[in-house]
């Protein structure tokens, strides 16, 4: 990848409102569509320094500033509408942290790409709304913190105090969180207030990989490591009431347990088997990307099915996942108090 001058970059995107910036068409070749992103006046500063430096280095770096991320997603078969960025917008593998986008299912050119789903398949955040007050945790804030890292294992190679056989773990990737409702480990309404209501439908365990279901059959109810996260948190200030009212969130001094995990090693093999395959289908079927780390597959193609199969199931396991995550800080604070 070359840049050009930083001022010759800057001329391709502008600012079009206080808070969204757009990537003109020719900032990186082939896009189908605009690039987009959204930031507040401190996060342009960081967004566009990244970029200055990356023109100054050249392409020695190693690695491609967000903004040129969105553009290289929007240069991909199939896209429609924007290449899109959140305000989290940060570089990331082939899309940007923070970059969404949509491709036509109906455009036999479309593709899926693992790039844009990202190594932790469904990896996110669940908030737990407790009963309790900050004035009750207060004096057992040591013995809850210690039930946390009793209940929750933490870590890289980090192993699941839930007993998995290989039959479970087929079953929780074909049935997600129904597969935790039976087993005791969630409540029915969970499934109300999860994506896809727990179970992506096109989700097959047969395309996920023997060894991404060895790397997955020990980890079940586990956090891993890098950013993920158990807390036990304190609402400070509430600044939407109606939001918050949704969520059981009163007043202030509310205790809530925050849970951010994903799929561990079974999401991130599955990406590793999708790619490999996905590259032959790219040379097979003379698919041309920006970026190496963009590496796709037709939608409609053998490859892209089986990755959207394999995918589903990681999906499924993340949101089973999740709630055995959501019992065992549940159990950690009941233990705690």
């Amino acid at each position: 990848m070359r840049f050009r001058q930083y001022l010759d970059e800057k001329n391709f995107i502008e600012k079009v409102s206080d808070t969204r910036f757009e990537i003109k068409k020719g900032f990186v070749p082939n896009m189908h569509v605009k690039g987009a992103f959204y930031v507040n006046s401190v996060l342009e500063e960081l967004v566009f320094e990244e970029l200055r430096v990356a023109c100054e280095r050249g392409s020695a770096g190693g690695f491609l500033p967000a903004v040129t991320q969105v553009a290289n997603v929007a240069s991909l078969p199939g896209i429609t509408g924007y290449s899109v960025a959140m305000p989290d917008l940060h570089s990331g593998y082939g899309f940007a942290i923070g970059n969404v986008a949509a491709f036509r299912v109906d455009d036999p050119e479309a593709v899926v790409s693992p790039g844009g789903v990202g190594f932790d398949i469904n990896c996110g955040v669940r908030l737990l709304r407790t009963n309790l007050f900050e004035r009750d945790l207060q004096p057992l804030r040591e013995k809850i913190a210690q039930a946390l890292f009793d209940h929750l294992p933490v870590g890289v190679g980090s192993r699941g105090i839930i007993f998995t056989t290989p039959r479970d773990l087929d079953e929780a990737l074909a049935s997600g969180i129904d597969w935790s409702l039976r087993e005791g480990y969630s409540w029915a309404e969970d499934k109300e207030h999860c994506e896809e209501y727990g179970r992506m439908l096109q989700a097959d365990p047969e395309k996920v990989s023997a060894r991404a279901k060895k790397r997955g059959l020990p980890q079940l109810g586990t956090l891993g490591a890098g950013n993920h996260y158990a807390e036990i948190q304190i609402v400070e200030e509430i600044f939407d009431s109606q939001a918050a009212r949704t969520m059981g969130i009163e007043e202030c001094g509310q205790v809530m347990v925050m849970i951010h995990s994903g799929s561990r090693g079974l999401g991130h093999q599955v990406a590793t088997d999708a790619l490999v395959e996905m590259e032959r289908a790219m040379a097979r079927d003379r698919i041309q990307v920006n970026d190496r780390q963009l590496a796709c597959a037709r939608i409609h193609s053998k490859e892209g099915q089986d990755y959207i199969a394999g995918y589903g199931g990681g999906s499924k396991l993340r949101m089973g996942e999740s709630v055995v995550d959501d019992v065992s800080g549940s159990t950690s604070i009941r233990k705690g108090l």
